[in-house]
This record gives structure tokens, C-alpha cells and sequence, in this order.
């Protein structure tokens, strides 16, 4: 297995379920921005919209839209444009994507831990979809690096249009063209 396969173009060959962690991922991202948004609301009112501090709730609004962009753009393009599926760019915002999530569930459970109420009601129910995010989050970037490094030379099957389909090796597919006999140039006067 090689690390080349990061590198190249083209959706790696994947499992179907991956596909499903990626919308259980997207539809969970979804649950807590409304529960970032009512932690928002829990912490301060209308004083704390006009771009003032926004606390816990804020950075689970900030990850949950950035999951929406990074697996929806990665679901888009596998289905529907794959050949400009770039799998380091991909990989680059799964990482992020991690680091953000776990900064995200781990500052909320602190916040849940420290307050009461509604709040803590909404800051623990984050911290605990969004550490389910994150475990999520993990195992997808697990499989899609190994479906990647099993595919070293990049999925070309889909990639007709751009001439790279693979030829196959040692076979000729067209017969040879017969050479013809040189023309003799034409008489000048």
C-alpha cells in the first residue's frame, strides 16, 4: 500500500455504508446547529447576536455549518462530478473537520459541567451528538484513507472523457498499419 493514492483524482473505490456515515454525519450536524442556536439563545439574549461573544453554542453553529460544506461538497462531487474529486483536498477538510468537532464537543460538556438548565441542557446535548459526530467522523476518515492507499493510481474508470482510461498491457488493440510507399514529388518546370 502506498500513500501515492492521496494524491491523485477521483473518488477512491468505497463501501456503500460510508456513504450513509456521511448523511448520518450531515443529518447529526444538522441536530446541533438548532441545539447550538438555542444554547446561543440560553447564554444572552438578543445583546449577544449583534457579533459579541457567543460562547459554546457559536463554535457548534461554526462546526456544524463547516460539516455541512465539507460532506456536502465531498457527497456532491462523488455522485455527481468525480473526476474533480481531489482526494487531498478531501482529506485536508475530513482532518479539519475532526480537529474543529472535537474542539467543539469537548468545550461544550465543559460548558454543560459549569452551568445549569436549559443551558446545560443544550451545551450537554451538543457535546454529546457532537463527540457521536466526531467518532463518526474518525471511522469515515479511517476507511477513506485505506480505500485510497488500496487505489494507488487514482480511479480512472470514470475518467473517460479525459483520455485517462487504462490501455491494456501487452495487447495491441488495432492491427498494425501497413506502411505505403513513399510518393515521388512532382515534376517542376
Amino acid at each position: 500500500m502506498s500513500a501515492q493514492g492521496l494524491v491523485k483524482t477521483g473518488v477512491p473505490p468505497q463501501p456503500l455504508w460510508l456513504l450513509y456515515i456521511k448523511i448520518a454525519i450531515i443529518v447529526l450536524s444538522l441536530v446541533t446547529l438548532g441545539l447550538g442556536a438555542w444554547a446561543v439563545d440560553m447564554w444572552g439574549g438578543y445583546y449577544w447576536y449583534g457579533g459579541s461573544y457567543s460562547g459554546t453554542g457559536g463554535m457548534v453553529i461554526f462546526t456544524s455549518i463547516l460539516s455541512f460544506i465539507v460532506y456536502g461538497v465531498a457527497i456532491g462531487l462523488e455522485l455527481a462530478a468525480p473526476h474533480f474529486f481531489f482526494r487531498i483536498a478531501a482529506f485536508i477538510g475530513y482532518v479539519l473537520h475532526i480537529i474543529f468537532w472535537l474542539s467543539a464537543w469537548a468545550w461544550s460538556a465543559s460548558a454543560a459541567a459549569w452551568s445549569g438548565g436549559n443551558y446545560a441542557a443544550a451545551t450537554g446535548g451538543s457535546a454529546g451528538i457532537g463527540a457521536l459526530i466526531w467518532v463518526l467522523s474518525i471511522v469515515h476518515l479511517v476507511f477513506f484513507v485505506r480505500a485510497c492507499m488500496a487505489d494507488p493510481n487514482g480511479n480512472t474508470a470514470s475518467q473517460a472523457e479525459l483520455g485517462q482510461v487504462p490501455k491494456p498491457v501487452g495487447q495491441q488493440q488495432y492491427p498494425a498499419q501497413q506502411a505505403y510507399p513513399v510518393q515521388q514529388p512532382y515534376a517542376t518546370q
